[in-house]
């Protein structure tokens, strides 16, 4: 089975996947790496270059070919529920888990990260607060299971996760 972990920039998508699929002994796989070794360049430039649309019709192809692997643990960009299609394959292919962080508790996470194209604005904590106003209502459609990040650890988060998985009958305790 496929986990997908979507959630806003800086969520610890990335970060916590690769711990989960540690824990759950799955392979690893991080759409915006994908999309970047499809690319052949980084994210942000491509984004610069070639606009937002074009970079979302990139992402929805990774998404399809990603979410069709037989088993493993997606991390997801931060945008990906934008298009109906993605929140389609995300759910119906998978156990989607939303990692869910306040724009305040992000922005404190983000506010010197420079490789961020959406936060890469004068007054970054407005335009977190903006994507979660527009994005937290197609997460909580398209998750299985909502983890409210706050401060805890990462060992802690996937502790979560594992153990929310085990309560749905998803994935069996050891």
């Amino acid at each position: 089975m496929i986990f997908s972990l979507i959630g806003l920039p800086g969520s610890g998508k990335s970060t916590v996947g690769r711990q989960l699929a540690r824990r759950l002994q799955l392979p690893f796989f991080d759409s915006d790496h994908v999309i970047e070794q499809q690319l052949g360049c980084s994210i942000r430039d491509y984004f610069e270059r070639e606009g937002e649309d074009r970079f979302r019709d990139v992402e929805e192809s990774v998404i399809d070919q990603l979410t069709q692997n037989p088993k493993g643990v997606l991390s997801t960009g931060g945008g990906v529920v934008l298009r109906a299609a993605n929140r389609q394959h995300l759910r119906e292919r998978g156990q989607v888990v939303y990692l869910n962080s306040s724009p305040d508790e992000l922005f404190r996470r983000l506010r010197h990260d420079v490789n961020r194209p959406l936060l890469q604005v004068a007054d970054p904590l407005s335009r977190l607060r903006d994507l979660y106003a527009v994005r937290d209502p197609l997460y909580r459609e398209t998750a299985h299971f909502i983890i409210e990040t706050g401060r805890p650890s990462v060992a802690t988060l996937v502790n979560m996760i594992v153990m929310q998985l085990e309560l749905a009958g998803v994935v069996s305790a050891p």
